[in-house]
């Protein structure tokens, strides 16, 4: 069973930028594709973006392509989102996962950790 544990948010204005951090324990990540998905006040969890195994393939909801950019550190056993450009609508809690195509989490949540971006 993997844990994970999101971190990195905060408060910051539009604009601005964050990196976010998901640190897997319990066994390695390496072999699965992950992802990146979020909650906003009043709305489903969404997908936000996916990474493959190997960190060569990418893809991203229309809403962050071209601001957000998701990678991944197998070594460290960490997938990062770094956001810029930040706009009030992505205020939510963020929440990393792995991911079975094309955009659905499986496996358990972890806290997620919450964007707050002002206008």
């Amino acid at each position: 069973q993997v844990q994970l544990v999101e971190s990195g948010g905060g408060l910051v204005q539009a604009g601005e930028s964050l990196r976010l951090s998901c640190v897997a324990s319990g066994r390695t990540i390496s072999d699965y594709r992950m992802g990146w998905f979020r909650q906003a006040p009043g709305k489903e969890r969404e997908f936000v973006a996916r990474i493959n195994s190997s960190g060569a393939v990418t893809y991203y909801a229309d809403s962050v392509k071209g601001r957000f950019t998701i990678s991944r550190d197998n070594a460290k056993n960490t997938v990062y989102l770094q956001m810029n450009n930040l706009k009030p609508e992505d205020t939510a809690v963020y929440y990393c996962n792995t991911v079975r195509l094309p955009t659905t989490a499986v496996g358990s949540w972890g806290q997620g950790t919450q964007v707050t971006v002002s206008s």
